[in-house]
This record gives structure tokens, C-alpha cells and sequence, in this order.
């Protein structure tokens, strides 16, 4: 069982922006920044939050889309992803960082701070890899890492794909591998937004798999 509340932070050129925050029964294990899909902070990404939460972590899950258009939360139809589309094209990648900062320092009271991302926040964890100071970082179905290997992560990173994602192709997850063939890559038979209850490529099996490990990770990783 956990405890959660919005609270508001502040990045470090001033804008201040909502977070979703769970809390753990008892003492965290460790902290946890959960970066959304394109949809937002919506009520998938809070129960995304809630259940690490229940796992021990100190999660919180930034609203990204605050420096666009404060509040969003989208569902999971055609025109959802377009305007989520949108509103992601309209933030910039340094900015993102600047909140993840700001996220990774709300819950650095915790001890060590891990990210894991979905979809968008799947790139955005491995930028955030490369850039801050994470124990670890995981990546659900980030599109676009393929085009961003010219930084390292700084921190043990794990990530996630389907093999059958119409968005990521197996030449693009090919890259990343011959790029860092040390890293702990995994494929499931399953399309994007696996990981998610609500979109059409929900596959239960592979979520749960890729929980696993990502668990098994963190553990490793976190203590």
C-alpha cells in the first residue's frame, strides 16, 4: 500500500512544474523517477508509479508536458497520439533533462536514485543516462535511441522493445546493440506500448517479463 499526492517542483531555470508522488509503506529502498509516454501523467503513468511504489521505491513521475500545456493527460486514441505528438515536439530535450534533475533530486532522500521510462520516457531515459547522475536506468520501448549513441550512459542501463512495434524496427534496435553490446537488450513478442493496460499492443506475458527484470535490475543496481 502506498501513499500519493501532486506536488510541484522547480527545475533549475525556474519553471516550476506538477509531479506525481508515490510513496512506499516504511522506509524507501530507494528513489525512482517514472518518465511518461506522450499521453502525459494520466492515470496509467500514476498506477506505473503506485505499483514501484508498492515495490518499495520513492516514484515520482514528473509532468514533462507542464513547460507546453500544464494538466495533460491524454487517452490512447488517434488523435491523443497526435496531439501528444505535438506537445513533445514543443519541449525541448534540454529542458526535459532540466526537470528529470529536478525529479531525481525530489526523491534523492531515498539513497540511490534509478529512472525508468516508457515510449517517449524510454528515450528520454537513456538521454537522462548520459547526462545525470542516475544508479541506473531502464528503457521501455524509446524510440529514437538509435540516433542519439554518440553519448554513453553514465550508469547501468537496461531496455525493453517488441519485436513487433511498428514504430522501432529491428535495424534501429541492431544499432543500439552494435553500439553497446554490453548492454542488457531484450525483445519480446509483442508491439510498442506493451507495458501498457490501456493501448491495443498490451501483451501480459511480456509485461510481466520485462517487470521482472526490470525489478531483478534494480535490485542489483539499488540494493
Amino acid at each position: 500500500m502506498s501513499d500519493s499526492e501532486t506536488v510541484t517542483l522547480e527545475a533549475a531555470d525556474g519553471h516550476s512544474f506538477a509531479a506525481y508522488l508515490s510513496r512506499p509503506d516504511g522506509t524507501p529502498r530507494a528513489g525512482l523517477v517514472v518518465v511518461q509516454e506522450v499521453f502525459g501523467v494520466n492515470d496509467h503513468m500514476r498506477a506505473v508509479a503506485d505499483s514501484f511504489a508498492a515495490e518499495g521505491f520513492l516514484a515520482i513521475a514528473p509532468a514533462l508536458f507542464d513547460r507546453a500545456e500544464r494538466g495533460v493527460e491524454l487517452g490512447y486514441g488517434e488523435d491523443d497520439l497526435m496531439r501528444g505528438r505535438a506537445l513533445r515536439g514543443a519541449v525541448e530535450a534540454e529542458a526535459v533533462l532540466r526537470d528529470i534533475e529536478a525529479a531525481r533530486a525530489a526523491v534523492a532522500e531515498a539513497g540511490p536514485t534509478a529512472l525508468v521510462g516508457y515510449c517517449w520516457g524510454g528515450l528520454v531515459a537513456w538521454q537522462a543516462a548520459a547526462a545525470l547522475d542516475l544508479a541506473a536506468a531502464v528503457g521501455y520501448y524509446g524510440g529514437g535511441i538509435q540516433d542519439n549513441l554518440d553519448r554513453p550512459p553514465r550508469c547501468p542501463v537496461m531496455l525493453h522493445f517488441g519485436d513487433k512495434d511498428a514504430f522501432i524496427t529491428p535495424e534501429h534496435i541492431a544499432a543500439v546493440r552494435a553500439a553497446y553490446p554490453e548492454l542488457p537488450i531484450h525483445t519480446y513478442p509483442a508491439g510498442h506500448g506493451f507495458n501498457c493496460d490501456q493501448r491495443a499492443d498490451y501483451n501480459a506475458e511480456s509485461a510481466a517479463l520485462a517487470r521482472e527484470r526490470t525489478l531483478a535490475f534494480f535490485a542489483e543496481r539499488l540494493g
